[in-house]
């Protein structure tokens, strides 16, 4: 487990992402499914200015439980965790974090199939999450939270509404995950998993949200990509590279609309997504 998914809790929900919002808001989380996503950055200052500029983020004080922590609010609504890593030394980067109903369960399934657990379960005042890694090493969170009040996450514009799995076996990888959240076990409106454009997708309420993705570059390290939504990815790009961004390969087109590879200017990468180029 590399330092950077140990990280992941100090950011994470239960760092109080989302127990009290702005306006009594919350975020839903939505077991086997994408519910929060967080980031642990050298200078909470600048990503601030950064993602605020770029998705149009405002940001209040979170409780400061293993250093300084902020959430990025979209109309009063928590979407993001921004935690330090400089007084815990981790590298810049997102961190995805999955829906359950029992942190425990996940945890020790995590471990009965190869993964690892680094931290937690523990529990929080948004309820209990974890912080893991599958067998090939990429890391992501668990989260069990409040199931039946506010916004799905995916469903937020500006929001994160697409996480995508880069790994050497996206098959094996989809046996492990689909093992770990019960995927079989879902009724169809919740979670469908199908095989679409060369990737294993989930979808829910008529919504593809996540997917994992074979990758052929044996030295490409197997990681959770974050998407950020955006109404145009061609000006967001743009925007980007004025602010600091390294912007990786031109704005292309893809399934599920248009797309690029971004790294901010503290080095964390992530992506957005915009609609298709009619």
């Amino acid at each position: 487990m590399t330092q950077a998914a140990a990280g992941g809790a100090a950011g994470g929900p239960g760092g109080g992402g989302v127990a009290a919002g702005a306006k009594g808001a919350v975020v839903r989380c939505v077991p086997a499914l994408p519910s929060w996503v967080s980031l642990m950055t050298g200078d909470l200052d600048a990503a601030e200015e950064f993602y605020g500029r770029l998705l149009g983020w405002t940001f209040s004080q979170g409780p400061d439980r293993w250093g300084p922590y902020r959430r990025a609010m979209i109309d009063g609504v928590p979407v993001a965790g921004l935690g330090s890593s400089v007084d815990l030394q981790l590298p810049v980067a997102w961190t995805s974090y999955f829906g359950t109903e029992d942190a425990d369960v996940i945890a020790e399934r995590v471990r009965a199939r190869g993964g690892t657990v680094a931290i937690g379960p523990l529990g929080f005042d948004a309820g209990r999450l974890a912080v893991v890694a599958d067998p090939a090493g990429a890391p992501f969170g668990v989260w069990e939270g409040p199931m039946d009040t506010g916004p799905v996450l995916s469903a937020i514009p500006g929001a994160p509404v697409w996480i995508e799995l880069r790994t050497t076996d996206a098959f094996a990888a989809a046996l492990f995950y689909g093992e770990v959240f019960a995927w079989d076990n879902r009724e169809a409106e919740h979670l469908e998993v199908r095989w679409e454009h060369d990737r294993v997708v989930l979808r829910t309420g008529r919504r593809s949200v996540a997917a994992l993705a074979q990758v052929t570059d044996p030295e490409e390290r197997p990681m959770w990509h974050v998407y950020f939504s955006v109404p145009d990815a061609d000006r967001a790009a743009e925007l980007a590279d004025r602010l600091g961004a390294d912007v990786f390969g031109e704005v292309r087109d893809s399934p599920y609309g248009r797309v690029v590879q971004l790294r901010d200017p503290q080095g964390g990468r992530f992506s957005l997504i915009g609609p298709p180029d009619h």
